[in-house]
């Protein structure tokens, strides 16, 4: 798999020279709208991504044809609806490589993952004295829920530090990683820097201490090819909005034995084989963890969204955005008083940026007057603002669908954002 560090030093030129990114673009037809009567430039991928017409067309056609309620029918929708969903179940084991069907569970997104592990594995897990370990390079949905745990429990939350760069400082992880260690949850890639941590290596060194691992994969999951029985992770987290599908759906994988241990996240419908007042037996994976009825639709939008992502290669795409993060790199850190926040030698497509003497929120409502969407704040990571000495930051963010030409118009927006407030 190629990086942005391959592409600095000339590998895959021609690859990345051949990828159809004009033809791509006319797959997401929100690409071709104008902002304030300007082409628009989408540099927010890391907020969400666009959806590309399978996507979109996929879920109208749930509603339009077969819309019904999963699992409990016997009539022809609901068992065209149930294949639907579990089909899209299917697609994304293969996408991440899970052993089994039974170990992805459908919620909300990554946020809702991660919650359901604190709340259920977590809680068995963690007791007084014990310790969660994170990095600190966290976003607040993978702080947050293990904060609540530890202060129910009496237990300590420690952060492995990182360097200047934005690289996790292993030696400092590994020397985290105490008798006390009940878990350790991890971002892939940082929604804020773009660095790749090396997960597979801290998955391991945790190993070696019995620690298990849950890994936060929502930046990682578009960019990045995943295979979570190579990663050897308990758990994995990630968005579909992320992945070119649609809001409100995602996905939580745990292995099976671990999962079958855990006590339900919530109660309801779906989740039970039976019921009686004085006891109820729950259902087997992965409903046991889907009360109620779930986003249908948007887990088909998801298969979807698996499927076009598959159809044109994780890596292509990962070829394809480590050319545009090294032009962006150059580019926008080539201008003058422009400092970007995060260098790590591994990097997805992310490039964030203070201009001195700017703030960033004056910086977006610039670059937005000139089509261009980025995010700007502390990108839900206020810890790693403090870390970076920084209140915030403005971030652009790639997917395969963005070309030179917007990052051109984004240092054009940047110049004059520093003309019109400097």
């Amino acid at each position: 798999m190629s990086t942005a560090r391959d592409v600095l030093n000339g590998v895959d030129r021609e690859r990345s020279i051949r990828f159809p990114v004009e033809k791509i673009r006319q797959d997401f037809p929100l690409l071709a709208n104008a902002v304030h009567g300007k082409p628009l430039a989408y540099l927010d991928n890391a907020a969400t991504s666009q959806k590309p017409l399978a996507v979109i067309e996929a879920e109208e056609l749930f509603y339009r044809r077969d819309c019904s309620n999963i699992h409990r029918g016997v009539h022809e929708l609901s068992e065209r609806a149930t294949r639907w969903y579990e089909d899209a179940r299917t697609k994304v084991q293969q996408f991440l490589n899970a052993r089994e069907s039974r170990e992805i569970i459908f919620v909300r997104g990554t946020t809702e993952a991660i919650n359901l592990v604190a709340s259920t594995f977590g809680r068995k897990q963690v007791g007084a004295g014990d310790e969660v370990l994170i990095t600190a390079m966290e976003h607040h949905s993978n702080i947050v829920p293990w904060q609540i745990l530890c202060e129910e429990k009496g237990a300590r939350l420690r952060v492995a530090p990182i360097n200047d760069r934005g690289e996790i400082v292993f030696e400092e992880y590994e020397r985290l990683l105490s008798p006390r260690t009940r878990l350790a949850a991890l971002v892939h890639v940082s929604n804020v820097l773009g660095t790749i941590n090396p997960v597979r290596e801290m998955v391991e060194a945790a190993h070696r201490r019995n620690v298990p691992v849950l890994l936060d994969g929502a930046q990682a999951a578009p960019h990045l090819k995943v295979d979570v029985q190579a990663l050897d992770c308990e758990f994995y987290a990630f968005s579909g909005h992320k992945l070119y599908g649609p809001t409100g759906v995602g996905v939580l994988y745990g292995k099976a034995g671990l999962l079958d241990a855990m006590p339900p996240y919530q109660g309801g419908g779906d989740m039970i084989r039976s019921v009686t007042f004085e006891k109820t037996i729950y259902n087997t994976l992965p409903y046991k963890f889907e009360a109620g009825t779930p986003n249908i639709a948007g887990a088909i939008g998801l298969g979807a969204a698996v499927d076009y992502v598959n159809g044109i290669g994780l890596d292509n795409i990962a070829a394809y955005e480590g050319e545009l993060l090294a032009y962006g790199t150059r580019v926008v850190g080539g201008i003058s008083g422009v400092r970007i926040i995060g260098t790590a030698r591994e990097k997805a497509g992310v490039i964030s940026f203070v201009i001195e003497g700017i703030h960033p929120h004056d910086v977006g409502t610039v670059l937005d007057q000139e089509g261009i969407a980025v995010r700007t704040g502390h990108h839900c990571a206020q810890p790693l603002m403090e870390r970076f000495k920084i209140p915030a930051a403005t971030r652009a963010s790639l997917a395969f669908y963005n070309t030179t030409r917007e990052i051109d118009v984004l240092a054009a927006g940047i110049r004059k954002a520093k003309e019109l407030l400097g």
